[in-house]
């Protein structure tokens, strides 16, 4: 049982630590936006930048807290 709570835990961190990557990104992301003059991107890029904090700072959950994620739906790249 305790070991659970460990891999948990683990898990929870390894996605904060994910989110923090991806925030850092975005932020960089607006920079180069922002030089092109991509005013729909830097304004796109600010929304999951903000989105990125909200998860960070615990003002919304990552729905990894209840073992479920979001899928995402399928963006061709």
């Amino acid at each position: 049982m305790a070991n659970d709570n460990f891999e948990a835990d683990l898990y929870m961190s390894r996605s904060l630590e994910n989110i923090a990557y991806i925030r850092q990104m975005l932020g960089e992301l607006h920079v180069v936006a922002e030089r092109e003059g991509a005013e729909m991107l830097c304004y796109l890029i600010g929304m999951a930048y903000v989105e990125a904090g909200d998860l960070q700072s615990g003002r919304r959950s990552l729905s990894v807290e209840t073992g479920q994620r979001h899928k995402s739906p399928r963006v061709p790249f």
